[in-house]
């Protein structure tokens, strides 16, 4: 840790160069902080600072009630000590406000001190974990509640969600029924774990499936590559719904803070989603609004978007918190209530329960948690209806198609992460908290110049993304994910302008592996550079030779190579993997019936690799 913090300090004496200003300090407040506080100080203080900031950026002024936990001058108004050569560039000392011009450098660097650290990926305590897993069987209770008062007679919000779903997705879901009435569900086994702990080519040789899923996708249909092999399938065991195995819900890494909660499917809940999620993908670019409003295979759309809205103040972003678990099975059936194919196989490829840590199995109001392949498209569908409810409460008339086009390239919905134009945020927001999710205020923004959608950040139409620290600095070369995490970093600083990091990083790196100059395209873990400088007429210290069959320039580096566990299949599995893959290229893997599933482990081999 004591050479992230070196690296910390670097960054920041150097953006303090940029901006004009005294870091001395900001050094000393950082390092006694660190020591009395520990890495919570770094990962966690830090980026409730910048959560103030942002908050500040976007009403237009600081109060007296942000940033708790550092101190303030009376004397120099409401703006913390810490990074006051930073803030006071963008806010006034005295009264708090923005500035009429913010310095966007002085910006960029409070977010690029504060949020370092802030996804660095550690296990966080036990406790945190225990709060995460009763957060995850609190948010089902809220499911329930939000779901009855939706479902009162006085409220009658439902039939206005059915309704604007219909306007919006009819063609799109109908063309998806025709889809699978005319061509069929191809499904797809994923490398991930399964909650029968099925791994790699096992998953071929599945002999489970669910009385569910018997009445609309037959077993016999989707295990074999045809009614030649039959008889392989005397040995499945059918189970009915009180038998069905639940999901697993388990913690994953994402911050010291909190960790992230997924739900591993049963191996056959997932291979039937995937089939149904392809359905759904290859409909979307043939429909307008799904085109336009939840494609959700790109960012860029909506990162495009979050900087315009940073431009002219039109466009809002809002956040939402648990957005996966908080979408209503409810929410999903009135979607799709007349859609019956589509229906059907949705709810039969639903699971219904839930193995939770201390809580043992307990039965699901939600559609389905992240881990289940159509929790994000349905998510999306659900979040973009809420949507135009909140529009059509603001128009203060029915919404038509009319209405509904003029949002085009204003609306959109990728994940969690949802556009809205600012004139309606208010009813979109309250229409959203009525259907039980809940708006993180301090992520979301629409009253400033600062935008923030897809990990892009935009203030005034200027990219104030920064950097960030994913992983420790690698020690030797069996650091195979450190070493990976630390170039991909060094990388981004450099692509942000950074020279005495980027140095730092070379030094270290360099100590350990060769760290040749190369292009973006170049499969070796190599240092970006300005392209002049990767002929070797500029580095001439730099091994390099020239590769006279493919002509091209090689230089002396290091890839990564991972080893994947050994899974053999053959006999119908093998024919069935060759049946349910997608494309005309061949398998890239020609192991793949040796090996297959995650990684186990990876190892750095020194090489002679492109430069480009």
């Amino acid at each position: 840790m004591k050479s992230l913090i070196a690296l910390h300090l670097v960054t920041l004496n150097e953006l303090g160069v940029r901006c004009d200003t005294s870091t001395t300090q900001d050094v000393k407040t950082i390092l006694r902080r660190y020591e009395h506080e520990g890495s919570s100080f770094l990962t966690i203080t830090l980026p409730n600072f910048c959560q103030d900031f942002e908050r500040g950026l976007d009403q237009g002024f600081i109060d007296y009630a942000m940033f708790p936990s550092f101190a303030k001058r009376t004397r120099h108004g409401w703006l913390p000590r810490f990074l006051q050569g930073f803030t006071s560039l963008v806010f006034d000392r005295s009264s708090g406000l923005l500035l009429d011009v913010p310095n966007v450098d002085a910006i960029r660097a409070v977010r690029q001190v504060t949020l370092m650290f802030g996804k660095l990926k550690r296990d966080c305590t036990p406790k945190r974990r225990d709060a995460a897993i009763t957060r995850y069987v609190e948010c089902e209770q809220d499911v329930r509640s939000a779901d009855l008062k939706l479902l009162s007679p006085e409220v009658n919000h439902f039939s206005d969600f059915s309704r604007i779903a219909q306007l919006l997705w009819r063609q799109f879901l109908c063309s998806i029924d025709s889809r699978i009435y005319d061509e069929g569900l191809i499904p797809k086994h994923g490398p991930g774990s399964t909650a029968d702990e099925l791994r790699g080519n096992a998953k071929y040789n599945q002999l489970t499936w669910t009385s569910r899923l018997e009445e609309v996708l037959p077993h016999w249909e989707n295990l074999i590559p045809s009614e030649s092999f039959l008889d392989r399938t005397d040995n499945v065991t059918i189970l009915e719904p009180p038998d069905e195995m639940p999901v697993k819900v388990i913690t994953v890494r994402k911050t010291l803070k909190t960790p992230r909660i997924i739900a591993i499917e049963p191996t056959c809940m997932q291979y039937m989603q995937q089939g149904v999620l392809a359905a759904i993908v290859n409909e979307i670019p043939r429909n307008d609004n799904a085109r336009q409003f939840i494609d959700f295979e790109f960012q860029e759309p909506n990162q495009r978007l979050a900087k315009e809205g940073s431009l002219t103040g039109a466009l809002a972003t809002l956040d939402l918190s648990e957005a996966s678990d908080r979408v209503s099975n409810q929410h999903v059936r009135l979607l799709l209530s007349r859609n019956k194919i589509l229906r059907d196989l949705v709810d039969a490829t639903r699971s219904r329960k839930a193995d939770v840590p201390d809580h043992g199995v307990m039965p699901l109001a939600k559609f389905a948690s992240m881990g289940s392949a159509l929790c994000f498209p349905f998510e999306a569908l659900v979040f973009t209806t809420i949507v135009f409810m909140g529009i059509e409460q603001v128009l203060s008339r029915p919404l038509t198609v009319r209405d509904v086009e003029s949002m085009y390239g204003k609306v959109r919905v990728y994940g969690d992460d949802i556009i809205v134009p600012v004139e309606f945020v208010l009813a979109v927001v309250d229409n959203l908290e009525t259907f039980g999710l809940r708006v993180n205020a301090k992520k979301s923004f629409w009253t400033g110049r600062f935008r923030e959608s897809c990990g892009k950040e935009y203030f005034g139409g200027e990219d104030v993304c920064i950097a960030r620290i994913r992983d420790m600095l690698p020690r030797n070369r069996r650091s195979v994910s450190e070493m990976r995490s630390a170039v991909s970093l060094r990388n981004q600083l450099f692509k942000l302008g950074f020279v005495k990091p980027v140095e730092f990083l070379d030094d270290w790196i360099r100590k350990i592996i060769p760290f040749p100059y190369v292009f973006e395209t170049s499969s070796l873990l190599g240092r970006l550079t300005d392209v002049r400088k990767v002929h070797p007429h500029f580095l001439p210290s730099q091994e390099y030779k020239w590769d006279e069959k493919l002509q091209r320039l090689l230089v002396r580096g290091v890839v990564v190579k991972s080893k994947f566990p050994v899974s053999r299949l053959d006999d119908y599995g093998a024919l069935m993997k060759w049946f349910l893959k997608r494309g005309d290229k061949p398998f890239e893997d020609r192991d793949h019936l040796l090996h297959s599933g995650r990684a186990v482990s990876s190892r750095i081999n020194t090489r002679w690799g492109p430069v480009i």
